[in-house]
C-alpha cells in the first residue's frame, strides 16, 4: 500500500495569525505508515495558487487550504477540472465557505475529516477569467473590502470598522443595467451581492436560502438607499433578515452581466479580496458541481 500524500498550503499571517501548523504538530495527528504531508507557507498574494500548481505537480492526493476565504479561493482554482478534492482548515477572520460545508473551526476536529475524507461536489462561481467559490459583488460590499484591506486588524471589529469608513464614504450610486437570463432592468444599486452559499463570513447572511449544490447563484439588489436604511439593513443583517429591507430584489439564476455605461473598470470584491476589474461590463456565471471538496459525514 502506497502513501497518501497530503500537502497544506498555509496562510501565516490568516486570521489573527497561527504557528500551530508546523508540519511536526500536524503529523501527530496522522497514521506515518500511510500519510505522508507536505507543508507549504505563502508569503504573498497568489502564492497559494504558485504553490498548490506545484502541489499537483508533484502527485498530491488532497490539497488542504489553510486559512480564510481568499487563500481558499487561490487553492480550490487551481483544483477545478481536477480529480484531487480540496481540503479546508478554516484559520481565516471570516471563514464563509467553510461555514457554509460545516467545516469545524476547531483544528483538531478539522483535521480529522483529512483522515478519512468524505467528498462532495459544489458549484463555482465565475467572474469573467476568476472564479469565486463564495461570493462576489460591487457597491458597497466591494468598498467595505478595500477598507477592510488597508486596515491591520482581521476581526470582527476591523470589518465593522470599514463599514462604518464606507458609510462615510458613500457615493451616488451609477446607473447600472442587471441582465438576467429572462429580464433586464435598470437600477441604480447600494450593492449587487452574488452568492453561492448562504454565509458570508462572521456567520453573517445576505443570502440565508443559498445553495452550494443546487446549480444556481443567488443574487441580491439594493438600490440606492439613504443612511437610515443602511442601518436597518445592517441590523436586519445582523438577523439573517435582508430580504425584509423593500428595496432589496433577489433572484436566482445561472448566469447575469451588470453593465454601467461608460465604465472601462470595475471595483469588486471576490471571496473577500478586493479587486479591479478592467472590463466595460462584468459577466458572472456558474460551473456546476465543478469542485469537489470534503466536508464531514452529511454535513452540506
Amino acid at each position: 500500500m502506497g502513501y497518501q500524500h497530503i500537502h497544506f498550503i498555509v496562510n501565516p499571517i490568516a486570521g489573527k495569525g497561527t504557528q500551530r501548523l508546523q508540519q511536526e504538530y500536524l503529523e501527530q495527528f496522522f497514521i506515518k505508515s500511510y500519510h505522508q504531508l507536505t507543508v507549504k507557507y505563502t508569503e504573498y498574494r497568489a502564492h497559494a495558487t504558485t504553490l498548490t500548481m506545484e502541489s499537483l505537480a508533484q502527485g498530491a492526493d488532497i490539497i488542504v487550504a489553510c486559512g480564510g476565504d481568499g487563500t481558499i479561493n487561490e487553492v480550490a482554482s487551481c483544483l477545478l477540472g481536477t480529480a484531487v478534492p480540496l481540503g479546508i482548515i478554516p484559520i481565516g477572520s471570516g471563514n464563509g465557505l467553510a461555514s457554509n460545508l460545516n467545516i469545524p473551526k476547531n483544528l483538531r476536529q478539522a483535521l480529522a475529516l483529512l483522515r478519512s475524507p468524505e467528498i462532495i461536489a459544489i458549484d463555482t462561481g465565475t467572474v469573467h477569467d476568476r472564479f469565486f467559490f463564495s461570493n462576489t459583488g460591487i457597491g458597497f460590499d466591494a468598498s467595505v473590502i478595500k477598507n477592510y484591506e488597508s486596515s491591520d486588524r482581521r476581526t470582527l471589529i476591523g470589518y465593522l470598522k470599514a463599514c462604518l469608513t464606507s458609510f462615510r464614504e458613500l457615493k451616488q450610486p451609477k446607473e447600472t443595467f442587471v441582465h438576467l437570463e429572462d429580464r433586464t432592468f435598470k437600477t441604480y444599486p447600494f450593492m449587487v451581492f452574488v452568492s453561492n452559499t448562504n454565509v458570508m463570513g462572521y456567520r453573517m447572511s445576505l443570502t440565508p436560502k443559498a445553495s452550494l449544490q443546487d446549480g444556481l447563484l443567488d443574487v441580491l439588489v439594493i438600490a440606492g438607499i439613504n443612511r437610515f436604511k443602511m442601518l436597518l439593513l445592517g441590523v436586519l443583517l445582523l438577523l439573517n433578515r435582508p430580504h425584509w429591507l423593500k428595496e432589496a430584489q433577489h433572484f436566482q439564476t445561472t448566469s447575469l452581466k451588470l453593465v454601467r455605461e461608460g465604465s472601462a473598470s470595475h471595483e469588486v470584491q471576490i471571496d473577500g479580496e478586493f479587486h479591479t476589474l478592467e472590463v466595460p461590463d462584468i459577466a458572472i456565471g456558474l460551473g456546476q458541481h465543478a469542485l469537489r471538496v470534503i466536508v464531514p459525514q452529511n454535513g452540506v
